[in-house]
C-alpha cells in the first residue's frame, strides 16, 4: 500500500516543493465569489423564476467574467494599475493558456470542416446488425464512440437522442432509459477524447500530455462504462420488445475521426493529429461531394467562430487568477483546503470537490475546469500530485457533475431534442438512468481511497 502523507496548514509543500511565500488573503477571492453569486443568480432567475428555456446558457458569460475581472483590478490599491496590466499579460501570455487557445482553435476548424453528420452512419450500422434486445446497449456504445471521436458531448446527444427516439418507439424500450444511454455515452466520450474542450483545457492548464491523461482517464472510465453496459443488458433482455430500427447510413466521412483518435492515443502530436484530421477531411467531404469547395472555408471559420466563447474564457479566467494569486488568494484558499485535507488522497478528492462546485454553479464543465486550473495546479505541487493525475481528476469529477445536474446543457438538448419530436420526458425521468455518471464517480473514489497509486510521489513536471 502507498504509505499516505500528512499535509498541515502550515507545514511546507510535498515533494519538495516550497511552502507559500505570501501571506493568505481571502478578501483577494471575491472575484472568483462576484462571478458565481451572478452566473448562478441570474441562471437560477432565467431558468427557473421566468421560465426562459435554456435559462443558464442566455446568460453572457463573458460579461461576467469582465465584471468578475473588475472586481479584481479594483483590488489591492497600493498596486498600481499599470503594474496589474503586466500581472495581467503575464498570466495571458503564459505558454499554457497559449497553446490552449491555439488547440481550441485547430479543434473548430476540424469540427466545422468534417461536419457530424457522419456519427448517425455508425448508430444505424449497428443497430442493423444487432437484435433489438441490444439496441439500447447500442445506443450506449454508439454514444461512447461518436463522443471520443467528436469531442463534444453535447453534439453527440444532439445527434443520437432522436435516433434514442426512435428506438423507444419502435422496440417498446423506455423514453428515459434510451435518453439516459445516449447521455452516459456522451459523458463517456466527453471525457476521453484528445478534442473535447475539456481535456484541452485539463492537460494545457496542468502541463501535461494527452495521451498520459487519457491513459490515467482510461483506467477509471473503463470499469465504469464496462458495469453501465452489463446494467443496461440485463434491463434489456427482461423488457417486452418488438420492432427495430432501420435506415440509410455511410461511413467514409468516419476516416477523419478515426485519424485523430488513433493519432492522439499513440501519442502524435495533438496539432500534427489536428492538421491531419482538417487535410483528411477537406479531401473526403469535398471529394464525396458533401461540401462544395467554395463552402470549405467558411465551414472552418464557422467551426473557430465556434470556439470563442470557450476561448475568451480562458484568456479572462487566466487574467483573473493572475490578480487573485498576486493578491494572496489562492495561498489562503490552499491554506483553507489543507486544513480539511491533510492526506495525498484527501488532496486529491478535494480537487474533485473543487471542480465539482465550480461545475454546479457554471453549469458548464470546460468552465470549471479553467476556473479551478491553477488552483488545482497549486495543490498538486502541495500534495506531490503528479500533473497527469491533477488533470484526469479535474475531467473526470466535472463529467461526472455534468452529466447529471438537470439545468446543464447535456441534460436540456436531451429533453428537447424528444421534446421537438413530439415526446415528453423530464430531467427527473431521466436521471434515475444516468448510471454511467454514478458509476463513475463510485469509481473515481475506489482509485483514489483503494488502489495503490505508483504516481503518488512524482514530482510535477513528470
Amino acid at each position: 500500500m502507498t504509505e499516505e502523507k500528512s499535509v498541515t496548514a502550515g507545514a511546507p509543500a510535498a515533494s519538495g516543493q516550497e511552502g507559500p511565500a505570501k501571506k493568505g488573503n481571502v478578501g483577494a477571492l471575491a472575484p472568483i465569489g462576484v462571478f458565481l453569486v451572478l452566473y448562478l443568480g441570474l441562471g437560477i432567475l432565467f431558468e427557473y423564476v421566468l421560465g426562459i428555456p435554456m435559462g443558464f446558457y442566455n446568460i453572457p458569460i463573458v460579461v461576467v467574467f469582465l465584471v468578475a475581472l473588475l472586481v479584481a483590478c479594483v483590488q489591492n490599491r497600493r498596486l498600481p494599475f499599470d503594474d496589474k496590466l503586466v500581472i495581467m499579460g503575464r498570466g495571458i501570455g503564459d505558454k499554457t493558456i497559449v497553446t490552449m487557445i491555439l488547440i481550441f482553435m485547430a479543434a473548430g476548424v476540424f469540427v466545422g470542416t468534417v461536419g457530424r453528420d457522419s456519427a448517425e452512419s455508425v448508430a444505424y450500422l449497428m443497430l442493423s446488425v444487432f437484435p433489438v434486445q441490444f439496441a439500447v446497449a447500442v445506443l450506449f456504445v454508439v454514444s461512447c464512440f461518436v463522443s471520443v471521436s467528436m469531442g463534444t458531448s453535447v453534439g453527440t446527444i444532439t445527434l443520437i437522442t432522436p435516433i434514442a427516439v426512435a428506438v423507444s418507439a419502435a422496440s417498446g424500450f423506455s423514453l428515459p432509459l434510451c435518453v439516459a444511454s445516449v447521455m452516459g455515452g456522451a459523458m463517456f466520450g466527453d471525457n476521453l477524447s484528445f478534442i473535447s474542450d475539456t481535456t484541452i483545457a485539463a492537460c494545457q492548464g496542468q502541463g501535461c500530455q494527452m495521451k498520459d491523461k487519457f491513459r490515467e482517464n482510461f483506467k477509471i472510465a473503463l470499469p465504469a462504462a464496462l458495469v453501465t453496459l452489463v446494467i443496461i443488458l440485463v434491463m434489456s433482455f427482461n423488457a417486452d420488445l418488438a420492432g427495430g430500427v432501420s435506415h440509410d447510413y455511410e461511413l467514409i466521412q468516419l476516416i477523419p475521426y478515426l485519424i485523430v483518435l488513433v493519432g492522439g492515443i499513440v501519442g502524435v502530436n495533438v496539432f500534427v493529429v489536428l492538421l491531419l484530421g482538417i487535410a483528411s477531411g477537406s479531401l473526403i467531404m469535398v471529394l464525396s461531394g458533401v461540401t462544395a469547395p467554395t463552402d470549405l472555408l467558411a465551414n472552418m471559420g464557422s467551426g473557430a467562430a465556434g470556439m470563442f466563447e470557450t476561448t475568451m474564457v480562458a484568456v479572462l479566467v487566466s487574467a483573473i487568477c493572475a490578480l487573485i494569486r498576486e493578491h494572496g488568494g489562492f495561498v489562503a484558499l490552499l491554506n483553507g483546503i489543507r486544513s480539511l485535507f491533510k492526506s495525498r488522497k484527501g488532496g486529491q478528492l478535494g480537487m474533485g470537490l473543487l471542480v465539482v462546485a465550480m461545475d454546479v454553479a457554471t453549469a458548464n464543465n470546460t468552465v470549471a475546469i479553467v476556473m479551478a486550473n491553477p488552483i488545482a495546479a497549486e495543490m498538486a505541487k502541495s500534495y506531490g500530485i503528479s500533473k497527469r493525475k491533477t488533470a484526469s481528476l479535474l475531467d473526470t469529477f466535472s463529467c461526472v457533475s455534468q452529466g447529471v445536474i438537470p439545468y446543464g446543457a447535456q441534460m436540456l438538448v436531451a429533453i428537447s431534442a424528444a421534446t421537438e419530436l413530439g415526446y415528453a420526458v423530464s430531467a427527473f425521468d431521466i436521471i434515475p438512468f444516468l448510471f454511467y455518471p454514478f458509476l463513475l464517480l463510485l469509481s473515481s473514489l475506489a482509485f483514489i481511497f483503494l488502489v495503490p497509486e505508483r504516481a503518488q510521489r512524482q514530482k510535477s513536471q513528470k
